[in-house]
């Protein structure tokens, strides 16, 4: 029978501010932004005194992993943590924020978990960033192990191996190296870790019920960090057997997931999920070194046991196993003074902090929408209004067929949603767009759609448009060859960010051929409005085409958002072109 979790807290909603509170109270090297209850970024406190000199390196996440991701900033570690809601991805602006609060002119590194929610969020926040001039790079970590290899793009789901990942590109960047070097080594590490969690429990959410999923004398193989269901529900088995089923996983040679074999030396983290006693912990970290020396023919040169990156109340553990290269065994025993890594934290607990206030973007604006005065449209300006509007006015009519369309491969409310996006558009145009300026223009749609649309389609729609913003910017009149390349950036941004490539029955199918007959005809010299009509009907061949595609997703619950969207079919992006000519 379920029942309501006990929880020793206030209000459910605001668990994660006052966890930041008692964190930065505990722990002397640690600061907030005053950013509550929309910005909750923890980062150090000696980076705000001088211009930082390094590479900063930050994560985040949903929150309830603790002491992930904020335990783990400090010195030698992360520079800043940003945190979502309890299982919810950041939002962009609280990643921007910690992005300007931390950056200096040696750019910053996001270590991101391969869920899609912190894909999309961190990736827009990214964009933005570079847009205004700061240097970022992504890594992306996906270290389970539990599932055979997916054949979609949603990939291995990022676990407690993360945390190995940050010490190396904690330490490499504290050493004073350059961005591409501290993303290298980061990504480096990220495929020489594989991480597999068992569970005797599911977590209960603060203000929740208790799910009753498991019941007495079963537990869960390959459970992801945010209770969804893993690989198989078995009846409770000794931890021995346990230990040895875990590993056997990790070290499969059938799906080399990790590239150790026999004779390599490894580091081993016995990761406890939160409800785990330390001497369970230890008894697990006692059987799993004996049977990696003797079964599998390895050496074991560092064991990290407690818990690292938890999933609120859980009892369980999982296992993580990193080949110890000597440049990794390198960073992992380089000083840090995060407070959540194995090692002591110097220091006097200072008085009671005054909370920092939120950075100003560089570019001087403020994150509200300016409403600018009417203007008077020059050519350009004329040509992007009506090219606006026709696009939206499309889409507003396709609503019922475009629902009509979703309810056959998803929920059924695309052409809603694109009825708010369009809709809000024309709203937004006729009070703030700057239409003389079509780069400013492009970026203010994406703005527009993101706010309305939310989910996935939201923020890769504004992902497309911030991107082209970011290829657009500084050009007052804006050539079709201009147009071509922003398209080429575009394009590029979703697939890096959503996972999609051709191929994959997702919209890109529409745009990526679009792109590529737009840009030869426009290096043959021929007319540009010829182009732009042969890209139009490119466009619908590769919708068209989506007819006998197979979705390549295999979408694992992210933090409660719809992950299909992004595998969708593409004959509901048919309205394409109208909106490629803005």
């Amino acid at each position: 029978m379920a029942y309501q979790g006990k929880k020793l807290i206030n209000d459910p909603n605001d668990v994660v501010t006052e966890f930041i509170e008692g964190l930065v109270e505990t722990y002397p090297g640690l600061q907030y932004l005053d950013g509550f209850p929309q910005i909750k970024v923890v980062l150090r406190a000696d980076v705000l005194s001088a211009p930082y000199d390094k590479v900063a390196v930050i994560s985040g996440g949903g929150s309830g992993h603790e002491p992930a991701h904020a335990g783990f900033v400090g010195p030698g570690m992360l520079t800043a943590a940003i945190c979502g809601d309890v299982f919810t991805s950041p939002p962009v602006d609280s990643i921007l924020t910690g992005i300007r609060a931390v950056t200096g002119s040696m750019g910053c590194l996001l270590i991101v978990k391969n869920y899609t929610g912190d894909r999309l969020n961190f990736g827009l926040a990214a964009e933005q960033a570079k847009s205004e001039g700061y240097k970022v790079e992504m890594v992306v970590v996906g270290d389970d192990c539990a599932l055979p290899p997916p054949r979609g793009i949603a990939g291995r789901r990022g676990l407690a191996g993360t945390i190995l990942v940050h010490k190396v590109a904690g330490a490499a960047a504290d050493a004073g190296l350059s961005l591409a070097d501290v993303a290298a080594e980061a990504k480096h590490a990220s495929e020489m870790v594989g991480t597999m969690g068992v569970a005797l429990s599911v977590c209960t959410l603060p203000g929740h019920v208790t799910s009753d999923r498991l019941g007495p004398g079963l537990m869960e193989l390959g459970l992801g960090i945010h209770g969804e269901p893993g690989a198989a529900v078995v009846d409770l088995q000794p931890v021995d057997v346990v230990v040895s089923h875990v590993l056997k996983q990790i070290l499969s040679p059938e799906t080399k997931y990790v590239p150790i074999t026999r004779g390599s030396r490894v580091v081993l983290m016995i990761n406890g999920l939160g409800a785990t006693p330390m001497m369970e912990l230890m008894i697990a970290a006692g059987k799993a070194v004996p049977q990696l020396q003797v079964e599998h023919g390895l050496a074991i040169d560092r064991v990290y046991t407690g818990s690292f990156m938890t999933s609120l109340d859980m009892a369980g553990f999982s296992i993580s196993i990193m080949k110890a290269e000597p440049a990794i065994l390198q960073r992992l025993d380089a000083p840090t003074s995060a407070p959540s890594w194995p090692v002591g934290v110097e220091g006097d607990h200072p008085p009671t902090k005054i909370p920092i206030p939120v950075p100003a973007s560089c570019s001087g604006k403020t994150d509200e929408r300016t409403f600018n005065e009417p203007q008077e449209l020059n050519e350009q300006g004329c040509m992007m209004e009506v090219a606006i509007e026709a696009a939206a006015i499309e889409i507003i009519n396709l609503r019922e067929k475009l629902n009509e369309w979703d309810s056959k491969v998803g929920d059924g409310d695309c052409g809603s949603t694109m009825h708010r996006g369009a809709t809000a558009v024309l709203e937004d145009m006729k009070r703030c767009y700057p239409l003389n300026d079509a780069a400013e223009t492009v970026n203010e749609i994406g703005a527009s759609l993101r706010r309305v649309m939310g989910g996935t389609s939201g923020i890769l729609y504004d992902i497309f448009c911030k991107a082209a913003y970011a290829s657009l910017k500084g050009n007052h009149v804006i050539t079709p060859s201009q147009w071509a390349t922003a398209l080429e950036v575009s394009v590029a941004a979703v697939s890096k960010y959503g996972g999609a490539v051709a191929g994959y029955r997702t919209m890109l199918d529409a745009l990526i051929p679009a792109s590529k007959v737009l840009r030869e005809i426009l290096d043959t010299g021929d007319d540009a409005l010829k182009a732009f009509l042969l890209s139009s009907e490119a466009a619908l061949t590769g919708a068209e085409s989506t007819k006998n595609m197979h979705a390549q997703v295999i979408p694992f619950p992210s933090y409660h958002s719809r992950a299909y969207m992004v595998c969708k079919p593409a004959v509901v992006n048919v309205i394409y072109y109208n909106a490629s000519t803005i």
